[in-house]
């Protein structure tokens, strides 16, 4: 069983860090002033859809243990990135681009934490 959840969760994560390649190669045609969009759209984005999938499976249920290590495991996972989260905000430190970096932080773990928040309250009603 263990193996079986572990390649659910691998497979997911594959899809998850595919999708995640993919949105950065597109923001890369965005700028942005050096702002990591890239980082930022993945992550909150898969912030609304962790909170929007444990919603699910508190509230209602209806994920069964394949789904969550599949979806929430490892989809989300691979989709979102907190190593490349911090590297971005070394490179901004070590540019001296203080703002940025005051804005990079704060609105990602803000926002991150208000959309999982409205995932999870959307899901509650």
């Amino acid at each position: 069983m263990m193996i079986k959840m572990m390649l659910l969760a691998g497979c997911g994560g594959f899809v998850g860090t595919a999708l995640r390649f993919l949105v950065g190669k597109l923001c890369t045609n965005v700028h942005l002033g050096g702002f990591p969009l890239g980082t930022f759209a993945v992550n909150v984005v898969g912030s609304f859809l962790i909170g929007l999938l444990f919603g699910l499976a508190e509230n209602r249920g209806v994920l069964t243990p394949a789904a969550s290590a599949v979806m929430i495991t490892g989809f989300c996972g691979g989709f979102t990135t907190f190593s490349t989260f911090a590297d971005d905000i070394f490179l901004l430190l070590q540019k001296g681009q203080w703002g940025m970096f005051l804005t990079y932080v704060i609105s990602s773990l803000v926002i991150g934490v208000l959309l999982v928040w409205l995932g999870r309250t959307l899901i509650a009603k």
